[in-house]
């Protein structure tokens, strides 16, 4: 079923964006997430185990932090982390330079196949 939120961009003859979510353990999800819609709310809309997002999207908290494969690091549509996700991803435990807040990673098309892992926990 396609996302009303989701406009145009996945409308009939279009397939939804999909993102593997990867637990600690090694437990993968992959899931359609509509384009425009956060990695973060993907996952929590998903039922995925790992993604807290206790501040609900909003740059307040590091409970939503994954860790996006070198692979999609450079690609396109996937941009560098702002001042704010940066001051909060300083009070992530085990932030590493891959390290993103998921609420800041807006799906587009070009994301589709997105991969990231979740941390051991949510800080």
């Amino acid at each position: 079923m396609l996302d009303p939120r989701a406009g145009d961009l996945a409308g009939p003859g279009r397939n939804m964006p999909k993102v593997t979510y990867v637990e600690f353990n090694g437990t993968a999800h992959t899931v359609d997430v509509a384009v425009g819609t956060s990695v973060m709310r993907g996952a929590v809309d998903n039922n995925i185990p790992g993604i807290d997002a206790d501040c609900g999207g909003e740059c307040a908290c590091a409970t939503c932090h994954v860790y996006v494969a070198a692979a999609w690091l450079p690609k396109v549509g996937l941009p560098a982390a702002g001042s704010q996700e940066a001051s909060m991803l300083s009070f992530a435990a085990v932030a590493q330079p891959d390290s993103r807040l998921s609420c800041q990673i807006t799906m587009t098309q070009e994301l589709d196949g997105l991969l990231v892992r979740m941390p051991e926990g949510q800080h």
